[in-house]
């Protein structure tokens, strides 16, 4: 079995939900206490062993490009001023692993996202996470993905369970269960009305997927949903009797895919954090709004 080397993530979204403050910056550059959203991810799938990243990016995105980059100026600066800390941690963030960079030049769903990455990625199983999925768990949630796909060696892909009133956000994965964490999916819906859901699992953005996932994705014309969409790839070899595996993630989703939900992932993040959280503490316990 094929030892997973690389990650794609897509990144190349409009960022709708959180205009204005997209229409310059990208979303997952948006701050999460002093780093940026998708830091988070990408540490999260270096400590999975992962040793090359690929961003699809798309239009207004270069700033994630250049977060990951040397930055000759300021570097020199902070040497100068000896700031030496803060320059040891900018000196980490380009040296977490090798990245590369595509672009999607047209927003045609993430499967034709992923798909941009293909050549990059030749004929081996990749981790797929979305920028903006962030989790706060004891075993990065790649890793408990490339686990599960080292012991079934077919695609896996990540769950979590919501509440009935948001299930209609995302995509159902539903199944036998083979262990307290995994499934083998034999049902899948994309975005079910809340009465209507088969399950309360769903996917908050993370795969192993294989190369006959790339194959069949690169045969979709036009999806159930007029996009080339990931799900649908997977109905599709569901289809032909291909075995497709969910991993209930152990931790804490933190969801950053919206204003309120980027805030709430913020005041989490501070409470813990050991020079943050105490100031933090104290704040909220005086707050008064009138």
């Amino acid at each position: 079995m094929q030892k997973i080397r690389k990650a794609i993530l897509p990144v190349a979204g409009f960022g709708t939900r959180f205009l204005p403050a997209t229409k310059a910056q990208p979303k997952e550059m948006l701050p999460v206490l002093n780093k940026p959203a998708v830091q988070y991810v990408v540490e999260c799938v270096v400590e999975s062993g992962i040793e090359e990243i690929i961003f699809v990016t798309g239009r207004g995105k270069r700033a994630i490009e250049d977060h990951f980059d040397i930055s000759y100026e300021l570097e020199d600066a902070l040497a100068e001023k000896n700031k030496h800390e803060i320059l040891a941690e900018l000196k980490k963030i380009r040296a977490l692993a090798k990245f590369s960079y595509v672009r999607q030049s047209l927003q045609l769903g993430d499967g034709h996202a992923i798909l941009q990455a293909a050549h990059l990625v030749g004929d081996e199983p990749v981790a797929v996470i979305f920028g903006d999925t962030v989790y706060d768990s004891k075993t990065p949630i790649v890793k408990q993905l490339i686990d599960t796909y080292e012991k079934y060696g077919d695609p896996v892909i990540g769950l979590t369970e919501v509440m009935r009133e948001e299930v209609h956000k995302f995509g159902v994965y539903d199944g036998v269960k083979l262990d307290d964490s995994t499934i083998e999916i034999k049902n899948l819906v994309e975005k079910p009305k809340n009465d209507e859901a088969p399950a309360l699992t769903v996917t908050p953005g993370a795969y192993i997927i294989t190369p006959e996932v790339f194959k069949v994705l690169s045969t979709i014309e036009q999806g159930n949903s007029g996009e080339i969409r990931l799900i649908d790839a997977f109905e599709i070899m569901m289809k032909k009797g291909r075995p497709l595996y969910g991993k209930i993630l152990e931790g804490k989703w933190l969801d950053t895919g919206d204003p309120f939900n980027l805030l709430r992932v913020s005041i989490y993040l501070g409470l813990k954090h050991p020079e943050i959280g105490p100031k933090l503490k104290e704040y909220l316990r005086g707050l008064k709004i009138k």
